[in-house]
């Protein structure tokens, strides 16, 4: 074909289905015929043209893409056509920055942003850096590898900041998109999981993921309720709320660390005295590299961590990126795009 569709956003929030000529990708680039991608929480950075240098400019977003390599750009090596393949929010590094040449290839300096700096995969169509792709298993389906390229790998990327014992309680607050996949990596590492939400209404399903503990934090203290049951080695905060946060840091144990992964633009707000008496942590987790996602999706497949996932066609994304925004989702949103 010589043409594809995209939904293209321009503004703040204005989405347009449109087709674009189909050409060639660059050097060191590929091109992905788009099987499925992730509707994730990021995405209004792109659709309220919140990093974009222009928003007046035209974006496709999503950054939770699977799909299958059918062009390569010159210099391409390490990928051929017909290679199943990721690309998460990260769009490929650069390998000659100051950050690169020290090997920290996530704070890249020259890097795209998937969907939100450069065209995404609500698309029949997207393009990436080889240095960003990632391998998806043999067995594992797109709509299921799509949210794990960046829900996922944020979550375990912030698990692994946690220096702590086997059998470590560990807390999880909110159990959202974020949240229902962080459960079940900290029981997978082994860890005691204690689950915060507000309401009882996902107690069940934070004991089915593994929880062993529900905290409601619309009738108790979090921080208070933590202490109760011996303290968290570590809390991963995903809910995209800085108040919500700020109850958590005495519920630490001694070196405790609050991880938030949750983005927000209110403060988390903490008393000096509840990090400096226990020596605890406050401190963000990103995502990973893309070596890094493809270990990720491995550990995933072979221990069994899944993403609860409601499944829309790529005409529907509009109607998908609203459904995530307004919190109804249970729990991610995948657009089909093979379908």
């Amino acid at each position: 074909m010589s043409v594809y569709r995209a939904y293209e956003v321009q503004g703040a929030g204005n989405f347009a289905l449109v087709e674009r000529e189909l050409f060639e990708p660059a050097a060191g680039q590929v091109r992905l015929r788009v099987e499925a991608c992730g509707v994730c929480h990021s995405d209004t950075l792109a659709v309220n043209g919140l990093l974009r240098p222009d928003p007046s400019v035209p974006i496709v977003p999503g950054h939770e893409i699977v799909g299958v390599v059918d062009a390569v750009g010159a210099g391409v090596t390490t990928w051929q056509v017909g290679d199943r393949v990721g690309v998460g929010y990260l769009n490929g590094h650069c390998g000659a920055c100051e950050q690169c040449r020290r090997g920290d290839f996530v704070n890249c300096t020259d890097q795209p942003a998937t969907g939100t700096t450069v065209d995404g995969g609500y698309a029949e169509v997207a393009f990436a850096r080889a240095s960003g792709l990632v391998r998806i298993p043999d067995g594992m389906s797109a709509v299921d590898a799509a949210p794990l390229l960046c829900a996922g790998l944020t979550v375990s990327k912030g698990l692994q900041q946690i220096d702590a014992r086997p059998g470590a309680l560990v807390a999880v607050q909110g159990i959202g998109g974020l949240g229902h996949l962080a459960i079940q990596y900290a029981t997978r590492l082994g860890f005691r999981v204690a689950a915060i939400g507000r309401g009882t209404g996902k107690a069940e399903l934070a004991a089915q993921l593994g929880a062993e503990h529900y905290i409601d934090s619309s009738v108790e203290h979090p921080g208070e309720a933590l202490q109760r049951i011996g303290g968290a080695a570590a809390i991963v905060a995903t809910a995209a709320s800085g108040a919500s946060m700020s109850p958590l840091v005495p519920g630490l144990e001694p070196r405790g660390r609050l991880i938030v992964l949750g983005a927000s633009f209110d403060p988390i707000e903490v008393q000096t005295s509840d990090l400096i008496f226990g020596t605890r942590t406050i401190s963000g987790s990103l995502t990973g590299s893309s070596i890094e996602n493809e270990d990720n999706l491995l550990f995933s497949q072979r221990q069994g961590v899944r993403s609860m996932n409601e499944i829309l066609p790529l005409s529907e994304a509009p109607k998908a990126y609203s459904r995530m925004l307004s919190g109804e989702a249970r729990f991610r949103i995948v657009l089909d795009t093979a379908a």
